[in-house]
């Protein structure tokens, strides 16, 4: 199965797009995705605990993904 992912802030800066298509295992979860994304080059340099969405609404860890869905990885964010 395919599912999108975008990426925001230093995540799209650090992997140099804004969105990838991971192909994955049926019954993968979010944190599969998560784990795919650390896998590449330079993830090391990331937060290591970002929000996640599919299809526009936060999502858990273990959530099951379906083709098609869209994963949002969004780092934490600081202001004041």
């Amino acid at each position: 199965m395919t599912v999108t992912v975008l990426l925001f802030a230093s995540y799209a800066d650090t992997l140099g797009t804004n969105q990838l298509e991971l192909d994955l295992t049926s019954g993968s979860t979010v944190s599969d995705v998560l784990g795919r994304i650390r896998d590449m080059p330079g993830a090391d340099r990331l937060p290591p605990e970002p929000l996640v969405a599919v299809n526009e609404r936060y999502a858990q860890r273990g959530q099951v993904l379906a083709s098609g869905d869209e994963v949002a990885i969004i780092p934490p964010v600081a202001g004041g």
